[in-house]
């Protein structure tokens, strides 16, 4: 009988280029120094020649016309396989099972897997503020795949494609479903982010080190704006930072072979990736995620634990719905004691587009190499509330290995479960499920946007643009449970929600 090949992580490194540097490396030059880093981490000369294929998680600050190719020839490697993906903040983790599985049936033997962005340096680039000596930008000759944006053309009338619209929604679903009133929720969102943002302040490889209080966090103020109801901006991921991370990865047996030290070596023990239901408008609910449910439930069984075994977790933090739909789903209780960031979070160790969650895998493989006896859960979050991606990480085999395992039909179950597409023109009135409301660069609110259904369970959205006063009056309500009159309007080509309370 031929060796079980379990996927091991032997080199890991990740590098934040701050602010005040003196030169600003584009993102390719990011990935370039940290793969560097990753590579001398294993402590084995030559240690390239034996990487056979290379991961690389979307740019979205910079692009090259073969970033994996560039990666390669700098690195000296001849990869059998280069892969550059489209957007999704599950990339990382996926990526990680993508290549746990190629390793463990033997068609790859060691994985380079990375990522980088230097969205704040572009930015002060864009506005005249640094002089980059970068290389010209160029669209990808190459992607696996078309990049996927998440939301219907019916949500993108709503402003639905903007993440901080869609998680700013799903917070007011979440708000009604625990049962909290809005000043309470707001305080909670506060206390809950708190923790996250002081783990930050004692990361030094996060963008900021300012420990803020819950009031700082949750109350609006001009340093702290509302961006759209009810977050304010220290509530939403920053993605202006020039962050990079790198992972690579082999089995134990190739480990072995090449006398890699075993204290560098830590497990994939479980893992998976689920998708929910594409069209936010069909999603039978909108403050929960069976993709989460059911990732937890997968992962913990391939790796032969339950939750109370993991030590900690970071559970994607770009707003604060989605931890809070995530820490539900995966059965973790309110007083529950444990981190839910390994990291400091998005809005405050970075939000670095596709590849915040490398860095959190970083953290943890450094967490286990200090302490043999942790066992950690990473999940990483795409799109909006679309897909989950699970890893635990530890110093044991998974009870179950890689190449026996099948999600196939419990994916094909959660899909399934999806409600009639929503009415494009509606006429009649309709139940709130969720809304938010846009601000304006000054604080003000501009415009509503509502999410909910007429009696016969069928979904629409709405806007409404009014004075400012009466937004802000209705931003004193709770509004989920109420019902407004919709009327379709031809020359906005939307649905229009009218103030007369029924």
């Amino acid at each position: 009988m031929s060796q079980k090949l379990h996927p091991i992580i032997i080199g890991a490194a990740q590098f934040t280029q701050f602010k005040k540097t003196e030169i600003h490396l584009d993102p390719l030059k990011l990935m370039v120094k940290t793969s560097k880093l990753a590579l001398q981490d294993i402590g084995i000369d030559e240690i390239n020649k034996f990487i056979d294929t290379i991961y690389t998680v979307n740019i979205n600050s910079w692009s090259y016309a073969d970033a994996p190719e560039e990666l390669s020839n700098i690195l000296g490697i001849h990869p059998k396989e280069k892969v550059f993906l489209p957007d999704g903040g599950d990339s990382p983790q996926m990526l990680v099972n993508r290549a746990a599985k190629a390793i463990s049936s033997g068609k790859r033997r060691m994985i380079l897997i990375t990522g980088g962005e230097a969205s704040y340096s572009a930015s002060r680039a864009r506005r005249r503020k640094l002089k980059l000596d970068w290389p010209e930008k160029v669209d990808p000759d190459y992607m696996e795949g078309k990049l996927w944006y998440g939301t219907t053309d019916f949500e993108n009338k709503y402003g639905m494609i903007f993440p901080s619209c869609s998680y700013a929604m799903f917070e007011t679903a979440v708000r009604a479903a625990s049962g909290r009133e809005l000043k309470e929720h707001r305080s909670y969102m506060g206390k809950l982010f708190e923790r996250f943002s002081k783990i930050a302040a004692e990361n030094p490889h996060a963008w900021s080190k300012k420990s803020l209080t819950a009031e700082k966090i949750s109350t609006p103020t001009s340093e702290n704006r509302l961006i759209n109801y009810p977050y304010t901006k220290f509530m939403c991921s920053n993605m202006f930072v020039d962050q990079s991370a790198t992972i690579i990865m082999t089995s134990d047996k190739t480990a072995k072979e090449l006398s890699i030290d075993p204290h560098l070596w830590v497990y994939l023990m479980g893992g998976t990736d689920l998708r929910n239901v594409f069209e936010i408008t069909r999603r039978p609910r909108l403050y929960d995620s069976p993709a989460a449910r059911e990732g937890a439930k997968i992962s913990l069984k391939h790796a032969g634990l339950t939750l109370d075994d993991i030590d900690s977790f970071d559970i994607y933090s770009c707003f604060p719905s989605i931890v809070q739909i995530i820490r539900k789903e995966i059965g973790l209780k309110e007083d529950d004691p444990r981190d839910l960031t390994l990291t400091g979070g998005l809005p405050y160790f970075g939000g670095p587009w596709s590849n915040y969650s490398m860095h959190a895998i970083v953290t943890a493989v450094n967490q286990i190499r200090k302490d043999p006896h942790k066992k950690i859960m990473v999940i990483s979050n795409g799109g909006y509330n679309s897909k989950q991606s699970f890893g635990i990480y530890g110093k044991n085999p998974p009870a179950i290995p890689w190449t026996e395992r099948d999600d196939s039909e419990i994916q094909e179950s959660i899909l399934e479960n999806k409600l009639e597409p929503p009415i494009i023109k509606a006429d009649g009135h309709i139940t709130i499920e969720a809304y938010t409301f846009i601000h304006s660069r000054n604080g003000r609110p501009k415009r509503g946007i509502f999410m909910g259904r007429f009696k016969d369970q069928t979904r629409t959205c709405a806007v409404i643009e009014t004075d400012p006063e009466i937004l802000e009056e209705l931003e004193q309500e709770e509004l989920v449970g109420k019902t407004f009159t919709v009327q379709y309007d031809p020359s906005s080509d939307r649905n229009v929600l009218i103030l007369n309370e029924n």
